[in-house]
């Protein structure tokens, strides 16, 4: 046990090397004032050309700051990089964020990190969905290593418990709270059917029939159709069966009537430990939304690399030089 807590606490502190208090709000004031017009205005314009763009830049700032921290390590393009991993074969919004980089270059060349767009674009996407208007720190560097093996280590799985989604949060300096809350991102998107097949199993006729008994059966059914057995692997569904577009907090509110999406979702519900704050964000969208922004602004300043470290990358997805 005392190991354990001391290799916890080592873990946090390394990850906190960089403090949050290093990011400010008046970051680009002087250097590219326009960046958060010039970034807002982008991706209103690719979400009006595809409504998924939201969901794709919100997956991706996740998984950029739970493996390496908020340090843009998941846009490096390589064999042995994040990208590399089978779990982020699904993910998206790369050509997006490598779009509004070229532009930032533009009006403000080697200034803006790619790290940062992540974060403004990420956002920007919810409050294009219909979510709160956020105010975030800036000043992230972009960091010079992305590597397919811290992936796996520090990424949730839709299988998990509770305790493992916990441990994992933990080990960013974040909380029980800012677990639930940030699960809320589920609220629009989409997953992949291999994302929650673990809930069902296939019968003899190869029919699937669901295996978790928190899932709601017309939920089940609606899921099998969409997802029969053999399905195509590129096959996708709805994270939010249904306002899938609109952030919000239908999610919560799926969660009380079993339907959750992944075994992960049914967690917060199922637990006696996060039972009551997925009740309290099901009956009001302002507790959620007021939350999200706050849980919001810490993910986004876990392991953040500021001052000398790190570089401004010229391309996203490789490192200069």
């Amino acid at each position: 046990m005392i190991l354990s807590l001391l290799l916890f606490l080592l873990s946090v502190s390394s990850l906190f090397s960089s403090s949050p208090a290093d990011l400010s709000f008046e970051f680009y004031s002087l250097a590219c004032p326009e960046v958060e017009r010039l970034v807002k205005d982008a991706i209103r314009t690719q979400a009006d050309l595809d409504p998924s763009v939201p969901g794709k830049l919100l997956r991706l700032v996740f998984h950029d700051c739970m493996v390496e921290g908020c340090d843009g390590s998941v846009l490096l393009e390589g064999d042995e990089s994040e990208r590399s991993d089978p779990a982020s074969a699904s993910l998206g919004g790369f050509s997006e964020v490598e779009g509004i980089k070229r532009l930032l270059e533009v009006f403000c060349p080697g200034t803006v990190s790619c790290a940062d767009i992540l974060a403004l674009t990420a956002r920007d996407a919810v409050e294009m969905a219909g979510g709160p208007s956020v105010k975030i720190p800036l000043g992230r560097r972009d960091g010079r290593v992305s590597a397919v093996s811290k992936v796996r280590i520090n990424m949730v799985d839709t299988s998990f418990t509770l305790d493992q989604m916990a441990q994992i949060f933990f080990s960013k300096g974040l909380s029980v709270d800012d677990l639930v809350t940030l699960s809320g991102a589920h609220t629009i998107g989409v997953a992949h059917c291999s994302a929650f097949s673990d809930r069902f199993k296939e019968d003899s006729q190869g029919k699937l029939t669901p295996i978790d008994p928190s899932l709601d059966e017309s939920y089940a059914a609606e899921l099998t159709s969409e997802c029969p057995a053999g399905a195509n692997s590129s096959t996708i569904v709805s994270n939010d069966p249904e306002t899938s577009l609109v952030f919000d907090n239908q999610y919560y509110r799926n969660l009380l009537v079993g339907k959750g999406l992944f075994q992960s979702d049914s967690e917060l519900f199922n637990d006696g430990r996060t039972k009551e704050k997925v009740k309290l964000f099901s009956d009001s969208q302002e507790s959620f939304l007021q939350s999200w922004g706050e849980s919001f602004v810490k993910l986004t300043a876990v392991g953040v690399k500021t001052g000398n470290e790190g570089e401004i990358r010229k391309f996203c997805g490789r490192v200069n030089g």
